[in-house]
């Protein structure tokens, strides 16, 4: 890593919650940015561990531990720590759909993992997913993307919640055309109607969304599988179906 003793150098520092006499006229994100200088030295506190547990995403002795979708963590908090904030976001992306979303509802089992936690308080990664990916908004680095190839192949996808838009994004990008079903009248599911926006700004899935679109995926809300247009109906119209109906 840059700074081999950052650990031992630098505390962990936590976000600044928006002063009560604010947040009381508005319903906006409760939780302030960190400063570059800040997100820096907190990079700096990656150990470089042997067996980085905070990625693994594993279920060890009955205990899920490191991150579910296997982030590379260490690596895009050297990158921060170095400044390369571009190549930070190129690392996140690898492996995460959709980071502005983790980056601020996500538990963080990352955290919960970090080695450094078995002494000290662990590596505010989270905070560092959430920087990565708005700068990345900020700085106009994140475009459609249109897959070179459409494979003729169609898919419906049912449900517009976190599976819902994951599963249109991976087969959208695989070339097929892909179709997602909405009974509600925005798309996001349990990101738009079950999480409140002092965590998740409605405006940062709205603009996920509109960017599916534009990268081809198609929206079809209001829309009730099963009493607007049935089962046996999607069978005949697409080469798939898949239940994203989770929550």
């Amino acid at each position: 890593m840059g700074k081999l003793t950052g650990f031992m150098d630098y505390a962990r520092e936590e976000v600044e919650e928006r002063e009560a006499r604010h947040r009381i006229s508005d319903w906006r994100e409760y939780k302030a940015p960190f400063s570059d200088e800040t997100l820096k030295r907190q990079g700096a506190r990656c150990m470089d561990c042997g067996t980085p547990f905070c990625q693994i995403g594993e279920v060890l002795d009955g205990a899920t531990t490191g991150c579910p979708i296997y982030n590379l963590i260490p690596e895009w908090n050297h990158l921060v720590y170095l400044e390369k904030w571009e190549e930070a976001l190129e690392r996140l992306l690898k492996t995460n759909n959709f980071p502005e979303f983790t980056g601020r509802v996500c538990p963080a089992p990352c955290e919960g993992s970090c080695t450094l936690a078995i002494a000290d308080p662990a590596v505010t990664i989270k905070s560092i997913e959430r920087t990565i990916i708005d700068k990345g908004f900020e700085n106009g680095w994140i475009a459609s993307r249109m897959p070179r190839n459409r494979t003729g192949k169609s898919v419906a996808i049912i449900g517009s919640g976190p599976a819902g838009l994951a599963s249109a994004d991976q087969l959208n990008q695989a070339g097929h055309m892909v179709t997602v079903y909405e009974r509600q009248d925005r798309a996001g599911g349990l990101l738009m109607y079950g999480i409140p926006n002092m965590k998740l700004e409605k405006e940062v899935v709205e603009r996920r969304v509109r960017l599916l679109e534009e990268e081809g995926i198609q929206f079809i809300l209001n829309t009730e599988v099963g009493i607007d247009i049935h089962a046996d109906e999607l069978n005949e119209m697409y080469d798939a179906v898949i239940l994203c109906t989770g929550a």
